[in-house]
């Protein structure tokens, strides 16, 4: 049995993430599986994001003060890239589903190293960071799992009340489907 890696949460400012940022892209590259030369290019989005209005962050660190885990998000809203994506795939689905783009709050990054995956620390993640927005609502996207059970990504999801706004939904640019999800806010502090 393995145990749970040592842990402490912190609240990262904009400051903070550029400090860490070396790392926090360590931690998603690792996450996702992607090529390391990833990270060059995710580099100054992620500090571009962080200037975003109700950008919040929050990280995991181990014993050693080392990065576990990152999530972080901020409002979503017209003119913004994911928005704009996200509009034109509801734009076939009703008027309810563009609700959903009405005061959000956009989860767009929630990794776990994968040597400390397993231990809650995604769902703990999720719940400290979402605590921190006022958004009546939160919506994510995520890639479609496709033939393949439902990966860890998609249980933490399904698990914490999130549900389809839009599936197999193509970004301009990525030849792969994705899921957007959303759930109202706020969370129950369970757990």
């Amino acid at each position: 049995m393995t145990r749970a890696p040592a842990h402490q949460l912190i609240q990262l400012g904009p400051d903070d993430l550029a400090d860490r940022l070396a790392e926090a892209l360590h931690v998603y590259v690792t996450a996702m599986g992607y090529p390391h030369s990833t990270a060059r290019h995710r580099r100054t989005l992620w500090l571009d994001h962080s200037r975003r209005p109700g950008w919040r962050a929050v990280g995991w660190l181990d014993s050693t003060g080392a990065l576990l885990g990152i999530a972080y998000g901020y409002t979503g809203g017209p003119g913004q890239w994911w928005f704009e994506e996200v509009r034109r795939g509801v734009a076939a689905e009703g008027p309810e589903a563009h609700i959903w783009l009405r005061d959000y709050f956009e989860l767009t990054e929630l990794h776990v190293h994968p040597d400390a995956q397993g231990h809650g620390l995604g769902e703990r993640l999720l719940r400290a960071l979402l605590a921190l927005t006022d958004r009546p609502r939160v919506l994510l996207s995520t890639p479609e799992y496709g033939t393949e059970p439902p990966g860890r990504a998609w249980r933490l999801y399904r698990r914490t009340g999130f549900r389809d706004v839009l599936r197999d939904h193509r970004f301009t640019g990525d030849s792969r489907p994705f899921a957007v999800l959303g759930r109202e806010l706020p969370m129950s502090s369970a757990r």
